[in-house]
């Protein structure tokens, strides 16, 4: 018994040993399974937080794609539209002066509004092609966006079956933008508007302020910006498509060369603003523009002028191209100025101090930017203002992505006059002139 007892002692104490062992082994298996769970939860996080890297990583290349194909179609654009704008410039200058020539009532009068009015158009196609230009600048002044938008909606819905509801907040803070520029956004927008409603509908239209900071979703710094909404009915746009409106040259349409929407995301990237779609297909799409508010009281709307400025004085014209020269003059003559040219700025430079030596000094000089091979109007101004401090110039290019356009006082001008101009333009800077 006593060999029994102690045999039995034995295996209780193993079987106690293979129960704490066995405990341990369960501890163990309990514990594998908790840190399993908390493992992979964080497995979940991490593979979230890297696909939204991921996510935010190809947004970026997108972007960086989409600004690489605009700068490199702006090369060549810059280019085609700046040579443009003078022949431009002549046609709507001779056009404006015939006018002047012939009675309201007579039949070629029609003909010639008609001409005039496929210029200005031709002008809004090259002004789409500066906005490729690499590194331009606009040429911007303060702005209240409520009118601009129902001038331009007004004029691009002319002759459709679509109508519109503004919703317009009150006390909206104006911007600083290129009227021009902005303008043409808004009769792109509108345009691909009436384009995705082919049976007619209504286009809303929304105008708001609202603040941007670090936790909102756009990539915009922070402040407060205008927000220009437009919602149609249309057909709206695939998920395959919607990454690619932007792109230069792409499109859905029979009609159209894909250039509206890139023009815009250029327009508004250049204005410090940020442009976006949302849609669903079937059920239209509302596009909504971004652009930073000033901190100024919205601008007064001008009255207008009535007849053009007549004056008596002397205006020196700088410019690389007989046409414009030619032009330029006529029309300066037709409101009572006489008018001396020059080919370059060298020759500006020397019929300036020409003319100060005769004691019949210039009232006004006009200086083109460019000239291949030539003194431009940039080294220009600043010598002929060593010979004369208080010269009145006006810088006029068909480049208008010169540093110099949107920024020439601060490069000796008193003020610009973009090519091609008309004598309604060439008014304002001569009476603005006169009264400096």
């Amino acid at each position: 018994m006593g060999d029994r007892q102690v045999q039995q002692e034995v295996l209780e104490a193993r079987i106690r040993e293979l129960e704490r062992v066995r405990d341990e082994q369960a501890a163990q298996i309990r514990e594998l399974e908790r840190n399993g769970t908390q493992a992979e939860a964080e497995l979940r996080n991490m593979q979230d937080a890297l696909g939204q890297r991921v996510s935010d990583r190809d947004r970026m290349a997108q972007e960086l794609g989409r600004s690489q194909k605009l700068d490199s179609l702006g090369i060549l654009a810059g280019g085609l539209a700046h040579d443009f704008n003078n022949y431009l410039l002549s046609i709507l200058g001779n056009i404006s002066l015939a006018k002047i020539e012939i009675e309201a009532g007579h039949p070629a009068y029609r003909l010639l509004a008609q001409s005039e009015k496929a210029s200005l158009l031709a002008k809004g196609l090259t002004q789409q092609l500066l906005t490729f230009s690499k590194g331009g600048q606009p040429v911007t002044a303060l702005l209240g966006l409520p009118d601009l938008v129902k001038d331009c909606t007004t004029v691009a819905l002319s002759g459709s079956n679509v109508t519109t509801d503004y919703e317009v907040e009150e006390d909206l803070p104006p911007i600083m933008a290129d009227k021009n520029q902005v303008g043409q956004v808004i009769q792109n927008m509108v345009t691909n508007a009436i384009q995705a409603m082919p049976g007619g509908g209504i286009l809303t239209i929304q105008l708001a302020s609202v603040p941007i900071d670090a936790a909102t979703p756009i990539p915009l710094a922070p402040g407060r910006y205008v927000r220009l909404s437009m919602r149609d009915h249309g057909v709206g746009i695939s998920p395959e498509q919607i990454d690619r409106i932007f792109d230069p040259y792409f499109t859905t349409k029979q009609q159209g060369g894909g250039l509206g929407l890139a023009v815009c995301f250029s327009i508004v990237q250049k204005h410090g603003g940020h442009i976006a779609v949302a849609s669903t297909p079937g059920k239209g799409a509302t596009f909504h523009v971004y652009l930073p508010a000033a901190s100024v009281p919205p601008p007064r709307a001008e009255k207008p002028q009535g007849a053009h400025h007549r004056g008596t004085g002397r205006v020196l014209v700088m410019d690389d191209e007989e046409l414009v020269l030619d032009v330029a003059s006529r029309m300066l003559g037709a409101f009572g100025y006489k008018v001396e040219t020059a080919i370059d700025g060298q020759a500006a430079i020397d019929r300036y101090r020409e003319a100060m030596e005769r004691d019949k000094p210039f009232d006004l000089v006009i200086m083109d930017l460019t000239v291949p091979g030539g003194i431009g109007g940039q080294e220009a101004v600043v010598r002929i203002q060593e010979l004369d401090p208080e010269v009145y110039a006006v810088v006029s290019s068909g480049y208008s992505t010169d540093p110099v356009m949107s920024d020439y006082r601060s490069y000796g001008f008193e003020d610009v006059l973009p090519k091609p101009y008309t004598l309604d333009s060439l008014s304002r800077v001569l009476r603005d002139a006169g009264a400096a």
